[in-house]
């Protein structure tokens, strides 16, 4: 009786609007969005965690009228969309930075498939955003967003959720931090490599039959490797450190 009881337009309407919350996080957000994962297992689970939340929507009559009904869904997807996007400019910093080591390395050309984008990507920066995402999963991550959407409920009503001016300034300063702090991450390597690039311009200068082809490139690759290993877990360190502010940024669609 108690599920009979939840049959009107008002709870289908919740229900629906529900779903589609869950579906832009599932669609944009960091990890769920992987591509391995298929379209069909997403949908899936987005119904699960509809049922699985349902109890806890707050009592509220959704807008009905069909005009009011479309812009509410397309709300909800927005929002997805929108709180994702700080989280994906963080690891766009892992990425860029990782783009700028693999290039001041000459290993632009060796590159991988990437199953999270599903695009070919450079073998560095494929393997820092992986282990970024390994150390995040290590801490719940896929968890805390979902006890964002919990917490959404009670802040954002279904069907509710309205585009505020405040997220633009915010979203411009974060792009601008992005090249700034993937620079900033793959400095230590790139000055590295331009001091090494000014030393064998030297000897070569003073010895004309040295080889940079032969000697030169795997003495670069080599420094530049271990350098990474080294400065390896401080971009670990600052990249929670950027994840942390970006789920405070969060706040700014709980108020």
């Amino acid at each position: 009786m108690e599920f009979v009881s939840m049959l009107t337009d008002a709870g289908v309407a919740n229900f629906l609007f529900l779903l589609l919350r869950f579906m832009g996080v599932l669609t944009f957000f960091p990890f769920y969005e992987h591509q391995l994962l298929p379209m069909s297992v997403r949908g899936a689970l987005a119904f699960y965690l509809a049922l699985l939340f349902y109890p806890i929507v707050p009592h509220q009559v959704p807008p009905m009228e069909p005009v009011a009904f479309i812009l509410g869904g397309l709300g909800e997807v927005m929002l997805g969309f929108l709180s994702s996007m700080f989280l994906q400019i963080v690891f766009g910093m892992i990425n860029f930075g990782g783009e700028t080591v693999s290039f001041a390395m000459g290993l632009t050309m060796a590159s991988a498939f990437d199953p999270v984008s599903g695009t070919q990507r450079a073998i560095i920066a494929h393997i820092i955003t992986m282990l970024a995402l390994l150390i995040l999963l290590a801490f719940d991550f896929h968890h805390l967003i979902l006890e964002f959407v919990a917490v959404s409920l009670n802040a954002i009503p279904l069907g509710g959720f309205v585009f505020s001016g405040d997220i633009v300034p915010y979203i411009v300063k974060a792009f601008t931090n992005l090249f700034l702090i993937g620079f900033t991450m793959a400095f230590p390597i790139v000055a590295l490599i331009l001091l090494s690039d000014i030393i064998f311009g030297m000897i070569m200068k003073t010895h004309p039959q040295f080889n940079l082809l032969v000697i030169g490139f795997p003495v670069k690759i080599s420094v530049a490797f271990a350098v990474l290993i080294v400065i390896l877990p401080a971009i670990m360190i600052h990249f929670q450190r950027e994840i942390r502010l970006a789920f405070d940024a969060l706040q700014m669609f709980l108020q």
